[in-house]
């Protein structure tokens, strides 16, 4: 049979009819009320035009008729692109551009940028009125697309992953999902992004996949985040490193779950161990993937200890390997279709079969990868080859730094030379480079840093909390040349808030964005 992303809330549905399917604050919808919601948007986008193979941009705020939307288009074989309601005007109307979509779904606050890009436009309060909750009768195959993520690179416009029906279905399903294979209790899956990301819609279509609930939240703060875990007492949370200290540093009873996962950026042990002692019930598992690939590895919880610094081995049915180079390479049925309309970057992505992630690594002799840095981060230097992650592990575990990205600087002796960019700890000095190279004993001499640059907070990713390193360097040489050398710089890009780290720590990569449900 056919592994089709529209028929998880009929099969759910079919069997639990007045369960939950989904919740986003106090609204809450049944797997029976969004099966028939859902056909009610399906006959309404084809009424508008909207035929198997078209793309759907879905550009709204947080609703839950954003989950009958995806479902509709899955049925209509449809691909359903969400955009995310953060965008300014601008930047929406270039990713409409790039996208071309058939139909451009809108709420109110984006109704008259929506009409302005000149496209057909739906509005999502209409959507399904007065519609038939019947099924709709489209030949859809399980290799057809049925979603479009925009990744968030640091540079550049952002690049649409088109994912087949039966790529997301293999990503999400039991045994091969994240949770540690399957979810262990029925209070559902509580999910910190938003859904314009890879990573929101994951946790939705693993939810239903396990018959059980996603429950959504406007924001993925502590505030909203602890009140749906009392309201809902889920079973399973995932949460981004940074996410997760926001969370312990609030009070509120995380008894009730089972699964209190993590990864994407940097896991340091002391947030395991405090996410040990707030959920003691839990288990902790840390991931590592991509919006191209879905979960390519996993440090289960019984290799947590033993393992540290690892993202763990190849998750069913992917395989991996390290290439001479270093770069990990990625091959199975959850890899993307391709990247929408552009052949050449989907043709340097995936090489005979393989997808090369971007991502450095080595393998130990147990067969568990460790993500050593980012092939175009490398930084060469004197004719040696310098990790950025690598070197900013170290430097975390020294004294006064609370944030710390590490780049390489162009030098006209070394080629490039390793810099340090420091966010000291409130009432800490900056440490020179002879304090920083005193403390990294551990580390060989050519990877330490021969300059530093303080700042306020470091720009990252909104998605993922990865380093921006482009958007970082770019400050510093222009810092640099202004005549500003040893002057706080002034970052350009959305930066987190300084979060302390300290032990030993692993990389993730699942790309997922913070934020405003959609």
């Amino acid at each position: 049979m056919d592994l089709l992303i529209g028929d998880t809330v009929a099969d759910a549905a079919a069997i639990a009819p007045r369960a939950t399917a989904a919740t986003l604050g106090d609204e809450v919808v049944s797997f029976s009320h969004l099966d028939d919601e859902a056909n009610r948007v399906a006959h309404t986008l084809h009424g508008q035009g909207v035929r198997r193979g078209d793309l759907v941009a879905w550009w709204t705020g947080g609703s839950l008729r954003s989950l009958a939307g995806m479902v509709a288009c899955a049925r209509l074989g449809a691909v359903f692109a969400p955009i995310s309601p953060q965008l300014e005007t601008a930047e929406a109307a270039d990713v409409l551009d790039y996208v071309d979509p058939r139909l451009v779904v809108a709420d109110g606050p984006r109704r008259d940028a929506a009409h302005d890009t000149g496209r057909p436009v739906a509005m999502l309060d209409e959507l399904g009125r007065g519609a038939s909750h019947s099924p709709v009768a489209v030949d859809v195959r399980d290799c057809d697309p049925h979603i479009l993520y925009l990744t968030s690179g640091s540079t550049g416009r952002p690049k649409g992953v088109l994912v087949s029906h039966r790529a997301t279905w293999l990503r999400s399903a039991p045994g091969s999902g994240t949770f540690a294979g399957a979810i262990r209790g029925d209070g559902g899956v509580l999910s910190s992004f938003p859904l314009h990301h890879y990573g929101g819609w994951h946790y939705v279509v693993e939810a239903w996949l396990h018959r059980t609930a996603v429950h959504l939240v406007r924001r993925a703060d502590a505030e909203h985040l602890l009140a749906a875990v009392a309201r809902h007492r889920p079973t399973a949370m995932y949460c981004i490193p940074a996410v997760w200290e926001r969370v312990l540093a609030a009070p509120g009873d995380l008894g009730c779950l089972r699964h209190a996962d993590t990864g994407t950026s940097r896991v340091a042990d002391d947030l395991v161990e405090r996410l040990r002692r707030r959920a003691p019930g839990a288990t902790t598992t840390v991931l590592y993937g991509s919006s191209e690939a879905g979960p390519m590895t996993a440090l289960r919880h019984w290799h947590l200890d033993a393992k540290r610094g690892s993202v763990g081995r190849p998750i069913s049915p992917g395989v991996l390997r390290i290439a001479p180079d270093g770069e990990i390479l990625f091959r199975g049925p959850t890899l993307m279709s391709s990247y929408l309309r552009l052949p050449a970057e989907t043709a340097a992505a995936v090489r005979d079969g393989w997808y090369h992630s971007g991502d450095l690594g080595v393998r130990d002799d147990d067969g568990f990868v460790h993500i050593t840095g980012r092939k175009r981060e490398v930084i060469r230097s004197g004719g040696e080859t310098v990790g950025p992650a690598e070197v900013e592990a170290a430097l975390r575990t020294l004294p006064g730094i609370a944030d710390v990205a590490v780049i390489g600087l162009p030098d006209e002796r070394w080629g490039e030379v390793v810099c340090a960019v420091i966010v000291p700890e409130p009432g800490a000095d900056v440490p020179d480079v002879a304090a920083l190279r005193a403390g990294l004993t551990g580390l060989s001499g050519y990877k330490h840093p021969r300059r530093v640059v303080p700042t306020t907070a470091i720009p990252r990713t909104p998605a993922t909390g990865q380093v921006m390193r482009s958007a970082i360097r770019d400050a510093v040489l222009r810092e640099l040349a202004t005549g500003k050398a040893g002057a706080a710089f002034r970052p350009t890009a959305r930066s987190s808030e300084p979060i302390r780290r300290t032990g030993r720590s692993s990389v993730g990569g699942m790309a997922h964005e913070r934020g405003e449900a959609s």
